[in-house]
């Protein structure tokens, strides 16, 4: 979004709001921006994006953007998700509000964050729009973020340990099917500690969540890995 545009809105809503009681109110602008996660190679990453204007020109940043006027936040999310990253079709889940007042250079800017946790076999990131490159970084070495954004990143990978138990969030992360060592790998991931694998066990099983589906994987030379899917097709939301 270029200064110049910004400068149109802004002088838009002065003329819109001339002889009504708002035009004494100073309008900050609103956007959005996202935090996508998944696992790769062992490590939980996050999707950056690297901007092609000013602010921040060439430096990296989660995907995200202005709303329209006839668009929920939600939508706008899942647009400039895609319009950005081509990454489409997923939950997202609100994160919160960020409004320091010099958070974006140009104007005064309030974003809604959201974050979202997909499968990284189900995606395909591609460098669109405002982005001039696309790519995932591990949460523990993020490059320097433009705005607020490693702020935005640390609070979606809190909120995201906090709802680890009491949600399905995790199984977002992983295929279709899955092994219990897969599982324990992701909750190991979000959390950032190693769990014991028996207690692990006991107690996912135990919670009537998973599916045995008849079929193995083999788990390096150890005897085949049975196969779990989620038991419910709806996905559960974090509250």
């Amino acid at each position: 979004m270029t200064d110049s545009f910004i400068e149109t809105i802004q002088k838009s809503k002065t003329g819109a709001g001339n002889g009504t009681a708002l035009s004494c109110y100073e309008t900050p602008l609103v956007t959005v921006d996202i935090v996508l996660c998944t696992v790769i190679q062992n490590r939980l990453k996050v999707l950056l994006i690297q901007r092609k204007q000013p602010p921040y020109e060439h430096m990296w940043a989660i995907p995200g953007g202005f709303i329209h006027m006839g668009e929920t936040l939600e939508q706008a999310a899942s647009r400039r998700l895609f319009e950005e990253t081509n990454v489409n079709h997923i939950y997202l889940e609100q994160l919160g509000s960020f409004g320091q007042p010099d958070r974006d250079p140009r104007a005064r800017v309030i974003t809604v964050a959201y974050y979202a946790l997909v499968s990284a076999e189900k995606l395909n990131v591609q460098a669109h729009a405002n982005a001039e490159d696309v790519g995932w970084f591990s949460v523990n070495e993020l490059p320097e973020l433009g705005f607020d954004h490693a702020e935005i990143v640390q609070k979606a990978l809190v909120k995201l340990k906090r709802h680890l138990e009491s949600s399905s969030v995790a199984f977002q992360l992983l295929p279709d099917k899955f092994t219990l060592t897969e599982l324990q790998r992701v909750y190991e991931l979000i959390l950032g500690k190693t769990l014991d694998k028996r207690n692990f066990r006991k107690k996912i099983l135990s919670s009537d969540i998973l599916k045995d589906t008849g079929e193995t994987k083999m788990e390096g030379y150890h005897r085949p890995a049975q196969l779990y899917s989620f038991a419910s097709l709806r996905t559960a939301e974090a509250s």
